[in-house]
């Protein structure tokens, strides 16, 4: 017999399960018709719904149904014609016909709703169904005064209204019992219900939240209940595949006549077609367990003192429920008996090779999961054989690497509640408390859903897509360390932010977060990223992007790295009452109140070379490109990317700018000179050296700054880096030649040894789409990985790009630039400004790239004049705004410049500049609709008319800036989709029709956000 094909753990993609869609009809509303006599005597010992209720609170079960009575037909068709009632059981008293004229009325009127017949008589009563009940009753039970037999009844009417979509359609397993004597299986239903119920308690450990242990409820095993031997048949080959075992009576009805035989003949037939399934034979004559037993079947005496116990026991051990007990044939003893699938992975690694064998050859590892409802990992065991195999080692290897890769994907897309006693390596997503994740929490989690929904994590050959392993602290953590130590107040008022931050490391945590905080850094293996996530954090209004702290730290020792990481919490949590989240706050009319914090625990992807870790590519990619170049389009989408931490990119530094969709048509690299001036020349990594972290207001306290030529001895720019040949002056691809390294990522770009582009397409695309609006991401990639092991792909962040849509402003036709101030032909932002009067621009006069630390220093202080008043004005000066880097322009933060309406880019002729993007200075003017222009007169790139500034009397001016303020507001229109914009010049009229172009975003193209 050939040998089928193993699945490969690698590229194999776990089928999705859909317990939401289990269990969709319920028994909500039971009717109870009966006399007022049998319905006091339910009540005897307490209300029926009542008990009911407990019962079902005590198995951990939802939806307790609730319990109507009636005391006649006449009642009980009234209350069916005006509720909706799932379930009807009735009393059946042998001495009148009564009971069976109601059911009979309530089936003529309502054929849908079920009937079940409760009697103290089961033998007479049976002679009287055979003769009179001709599909009136739907099930008929012997009553004895326990009320467990109502939890049985209605979920046995739950399992029949489910049993199609839920076992044969989606795979829920399923026992068949068929005995046709009442009192017995009056008996049975209950305790089996019980102990299946019990195991689903059980293993609802499983579930890595409190949501999905209750979904693993829905996948409990179903009972089917059979009276005859062809239903009986008939339900085993309608639901053979998912089996867990069948429990049969020996003597009743077959082909219209009472047989003794009819169990054995019931036990061949399943015999013939499935040699280890599971049957018990159970029998009033003890003579028959002689023949079970040489049917290869097992054997249960009815009249045992303990047959209830003997049951259960079967159940356990023949179905898979309970324990899994590793069996050792040669040594004939259980090897080690585990309780769930993390010790049943660690099991599989020690016990015997024999063991491993018997187990296989009878299929029981994918029954025990089955029955544990998992079933995406069972599916993988049942489509394998044995005979598929070598031997016992490749069986242990591949049911061990199988568990692994189910492990991972189960807890992909969920917010697993955080267990110091549970976590382990394969939870990728945990909440340590039961508050909000915050913004960044939230993305981060809606990202890991949406990569698991659209299958991305294993899209590409040799990449796994994910975000990094992330534990977050909840917003009740924050809470509670503030109120425990009266933070509130003290820092509401505080504006020393030294002061601030030294108070709150002074301050313990709660006791049992630091607890939770060492679990999570035992299973790390990696230096930690300590995030901020603020409620207000990346929402899709005021995304507060890099306004709060984020520390980095190495990997040290178990005691020092708990001390490092709690006073990094309580820095991120401090950060939020930093001067400038509090002017943030302020401008976006927000109070500190509402300023609750989450933080973010989260492992930094990278490697460690020599003292120092970073990854190989960290980016910022947008799904919308506001300055296209040459082919690119709009909607393509644009990223920027360097090597090592992305601090470069969010600080405005020197970086590769790129379309994902023409990734060979670069700019910057578009000559040997612009190649080697207009790339990276340096980058951050973070200090491995623990004695390198101290608490500080700074987020780069024990960041590295390292030249390319530093990193060469780290082996790294073999995956990024190409050769300037001084000589010929042409670039060489990869590191080989000798010359000077430039980081070109030609590698991943032009030679497409790692699939980036294809990657930021598919989820700027998916991304986009997932969130109905246009989108920034952030990532970082480790190519350095062991032979064999797939490159990572980290998505670290997904945020709005905030736009308004609510107009669409258009230049009028035919103007002449010579009417405006500024023209641009890069301008980001979209609509018309006729409330600014006030224009602040650097003197290119003056203008030295060595002074730009003290022009950022005056643009601060006549902001806050701007701010203190309310009033919005127009910037303009050389260079990026918001830079890192003081030689490619002015490096002002946020709150310097948050007055600012229209902010101007201005190329000088010895100071080129391209257009930002990439930063979290360039993501809060788009956030606040700052409209967002770049110019290189000298270029030809647009228009600057300075002479005419420099002709208006200024009401401030000092050696580096000149502040104007015009008798009328200027007109300022941009036109968003076409990338343009003019400030008009003092005066000019604009005829409001023509500006304005009204449009709503239906009207928008899908694929364009333009």
């Amino acid at each position: 017999m050939p040998k089928n094909r193993l699945p490969d753990l690698k590229t194999y993609v776990f089928e999705h399960f859909a317990f939401e869609q289990l269990m969709q009809n319920r028994i909500n509303k039971v009717l109870i018709v009966c006399s007022n006599y049998d319905y006091y005597m339910l009540e005897e010992d307490g209300r029926i719904d009542e008990r009911i209720f407990n019962e079902y609170t005590a198995l951990n079960l939802r939806y307790p149904p609730t319990f109507l009575h009636a005391n006649s037909a006449k009642k009980a068709l009234k209350i069916l014609g005006s509720d909706h009632i799932d379930l009807v059981i009735t009393w059946l008293d042998i001495g009148s016909y009564k009971a069976f004229e109601t059911s009979m009325q309530l089936k003529k009127f309502f054929p849908n709703v079920p009937i079940a017949a409760l009697s103290h008589y089961s033998s007479e009563l049976r002679k009287k169904i055979l003769r009179e009940n001709t599909g009136i009753i739907d099930y008929v039970f012997h009553w004895n005064g326990n009320v467990d037999i109502f939890l049985a009844i209605i979920k046995l009417a739950e399992d029949r209204l489910n049993a199609d979509k839920d076992i044969n359609e989606i795979g829920v397993k399923a026992i068949l019992l068929v005995e046709d004597s009442l009192r017995f299986y009056s008996r049975y239903l209950p305790v089996i219900y019980k102990i299946i119920l019990k195991q689903t308690r059980s293993f609802m450990s499983e579930g890595l939240n409190e949501h999905r242990a209750m979904n693993l409820m829905r996948g409990r095993p179903k009972i089917l209940l059979a009276t005859r031997y062809e239903e009986g048949l008939a339900l085993f080959e309608k639901y053979k595949d998912n089996l867990l075992g069948v429990i049969s009576d020996v003597n009743y009805f077959k082909d219209g006549k009472r047989d003794a035989t009819a169990g054995f003949q019931f036990l061949k037939y399943v015999r013939s077609i499935e040699r280890y399934f599971p049957f018990l034979i159970e029998s009033s004559d003890i003579e028959n367990e002689k023949i079970a037993l040489e049917l290869k079947g097992k054997f249960l005496w009815k009249h045992s003192e303990t047959i209830e116990l003997e049951l259960k026991n079967y159940i356990t051990k023949y179905f898979s429920f309970g324990d899994f007990e590793f069996w050792d044939p040669q040594q004939h003893r259980v090897l080690v008996t585990v309780k769930d699938l993390n010790a049943f992975q660690n099991a599989l690694a020690i016990v015997t090779k024999e063991s491993i064998t018997y187990h296989a050859i009878r299929s029981e590892y994918s029954k025990w999961l089955r029955s544990r409802a998992l079933f995406p990992l069972a599916n993988l065991f049942k489509n394998v054989e044995y005979a598929d195999f070598e031997d016992a080692e490749e069986i242990r290897t591949f049911l061990i690497e199988a568990i692994k890769a189910y492990r991972i994907y189960r807890s992909r897309g969920v917010i697993s509640k955080f267990n110091k006693n549970k976590y382990d390596k394969y939870l990728g997503f945990a909440r340590i408390g039961d508050g909000a994740l915050g913004g960044k929490g939230r993305g981060l989690a809606f990202v890991d859903s949406f990569l698991k929904r659209n299958r991305l994590f294993k899209k590409f050959d040799d990449v796994v897509i994910s975000i990094p392993r992330t534990v977050v602290l909840s917003t009740d953590v924050f809470d509670e360390f503030m109120e425990e130590h009266k933070l509130f107040k003290f820092a509401a008022h505080c504006d020393d932010e030294n002061e601030i931050l030294d108070e709150f490391i002074s301050k313990p945590l709660p006791g049992w977060v630091k607890e939770d905080i060492k679990a999570f850094l035992k299973v790390t293996k990696h230096p930690v990223a300590i995030r901020s996530s603020s409620v207000l954090e990346d929402s899709h209004y005021q995304p507060f992007a890099g306004v709060f702290a984020t520390y980095m730290l190495p990997k040290t020792k178990s005691k020092q790295m708990l001390e490092m990481v709690s006073i990094a919490v309580k820095s991120v949590m401090a950060s939020a009452f930093f001067q400038n989240s509090k002017l943030y706050l302020k401008a976006t009319s927000h109070t500190v109140e509402e300023n609750r914090m989450a933080v973010i625990l989260q492992e930094i992807t990278g490697t460690q070379y020599n003292d120092v870790f970073y990854p190989n590519i960290s980016g910022v990619a947008r799904s919308i490109n506001f300055y296209p170049i040459g082919n690119e389009k709009p909607n393509e989408g644009i990223a920027n990317i360097a090597l090592g931490l992305g601090e470069i990119i969010v600080g405005g530094g020197q970086t590769l700018r790129f379309s994902p969709y023409h990734p060979k048509k670069i700019i910057q690299l578009s000559t040997p000179g612009s190649t080697q001036r207009e790339t990276q020349q340096y980058f951050y990594a973070l200090d491995m050296n623990p004695d390198s972290y101290t608490a500080s207001t700074s987020q780069t306290i024990n960041k590295k700054k390292i030249t390319i030529r530093q990193a060469e001895k780290h082996g790294s720019l073999k995956f990024v880096a190409s050769t300037y040949d001084l000589q010929n002056n042409m670039i060489r691809p990869g590191v080989m030649h000798d010359g000077i390294r430039v980081i070109t990522f030609d590698n991943i770009l032009k030679y497409g040894t790692f699939p980036l582009p294809e990657i930021l397409q598919e989820l700027l695309r998916v991304g986009q789409r997932e969130m109905r609006n246009p989108i920034e991401i952030e990532f970082a990639v480790k190519l350095d990985v062991p032979q064999g092991k797939p490159r990572q792909f980290s998505f670290l962040q997904i945020r709005p790009i905030v736009e308004s849509n609510e107009t669409l402003s258009m230049l009028p036709n035919n103007f002449d630039v010579a009417d405006t101030i500024i023209y641009s032909e890069s301008a980001l932002g979209n609509g018309k400004y006729d409330d600014i009067c006030d224009f602040v621009y650097v003197k290119p006069e003056t203008f030295n790239s060595a002074s730009t630390r003290q022009i950022a220093k005056a643009v601060e202080l006549i902001n806050k004049k701007f701010t203190e008043e309310h009033k919005k004005y127009i910037l303009v000066g050389p260079g990026r705004w918001g830079s890192s880097d003081s030689w490619l322009g002015i490096p002002v933060i946020w709150p310097q410049i948050s007055a600012a309406k229209i902010i101007v880019e201005a190329g000088l002729n010895d100071f080129r500049i391209d257009p930002s993007q990439g930063t979290h200075f360039f993501q809060n003017l788009t956030s606040f609709n700052v409209g967002y222009l770049t110019i290189n007169p000298f270029l030809n790139d647009g228009f600057f008319d300075v002479d005419y500034l420099n002709s208006q009397e200024a009401v401030y001016e000092d050696d580096f800036l000149r502040h104007i303020q015009f008798d009328a507001p200027l007109s300022v229109i941009i036109e968003g989709k076409n990338n343009k914009a003019a400030i008009f010049k003092s005066g000019y009229h604009i005829d409001k029709d023509v500006s304005e172009l009204d449009i709503s975003i239906d009207d928008l193209p899908p694929e364009g956000f333009m």
